[in-house]
């Protein structure tokens, strides 16, 4: 999904000489009248979400915050249910399709995922996944742009011990913490300053660990087999955290590049392989 601060670009529709031109800073999308369909799907794959108005809906949005905050979760809402059923019609019935949310996610969206009858949500829940249990975590520390599932540090380590301490006993686990580990090489970010901008040091960029310190003790007392985590786009990795194999496949939407991975679990429930994959 797509994050908060991208999200609140209006972009700007036009229709001149059978033309239509469509800018999403920094971005120029141009398509014949007509093909509008095209051009939203276009305008989607960039991580923006297209909406058809008159000049006069436009300025009225541009002049009231909070109704283009719900048209933005409305939208959002409307194209995670179309995934839902896209996983319906699609997915063979014996595969399982688990969607959580991360922290740039409106809350709105996990009514929307929890009444599709063929995708699971278990925020918040432990999850039988046969050799393994599931626990999801969603929530990562305060950041600059006071996203939508935020808590203090301290916060997030009650959360997570609350779950994992209700895990059966010899059962293997899967931590889904959508926060990756503090300095554990998945979280590396540029360091911002007080106006967010990017900090220089040595005419480079400087490089700091901006993830949990939360889910790193977690990890190291629980020992699950796999943390799978994201949030740190740019840090695509994986990394061992004693016996634990945490993974961050990154995230590209942006180019229209899909990045995932692939982890391969025992029937003991100890992890056998992964991949980290690109499409």
């Amino acid at each position: 999904m797509v994050e908060e601060q991208v999200l609140t670009h209006t972009q700007e529709v036009a229709e001149e000489n059978l033309q239509i031109e469509a800018v999403t800073d920094p971005s120029r999308f141009n398509a014949i009248a007509g093909e509008w369909d095209q051009l939203a799907k276009d305008i989607n794959k960039r991580g923006f979400y297209p909406v058809r108005m008159t000049e006069g809906e436009r300025d009225r949005l541009r002049g009231d915050p909070a109704a283009l905050d719900q048209l933005f979760r409305a939208e959002i809402c409307a194209q995670v249910g179309g995934w839902c059923e896209l996983a319906a019609e699609r997915l063979d019935p014996r595969i399982r399709c688990i969607i959580t949310p991360g922290n740039d996610d409106p809350v709105e969206a996990d009514a929307v995922i929890g009444a599709s009858a063929r995708v699971e949500c278990p925020e918040f829940e432990l999850l039988d996944l046969g050799p393994v249990v599931l626990v999801s975590v969603g929530t990562v520390p305060f950041t600059p742009w006071n996203t939508e599932r935020e808590s203090s540090e301290e916060d997030l380590g009650k959360q997570l011990t609350e779950l994992l301490e209700q895990l059966p006993v010899g059962k293997g686990c899967v931590l889904n913490a959508h926060c990756p580990p503090y300095a554990s090489s998945l979280d590396e970010a540029p360091e911002l300053d007080a106006t967010l901008k990017p900090v220089i040091r040595g005419g480079r960029p400087s490089i700091i660990p901006v993830g949990s310190k939360a889910v790193r003790e977690a990890i190291r007392r629980f020992q699950p087999a796999v943390g799978l985590h994201g949030h740190i786009h740019e840090s695509r990795g994986a990394q061992k955290i004693g016996r634990t194999l945490c993974v961050n496949p990154g995230s590209d939407y942006s180019t229209g590049v899909l990045r995932g991975a692939v982890v391969d679990i025992a029937e003991d429930g100890s992890c056998m392989d992964f991949l980290l994959t690109t499409g």
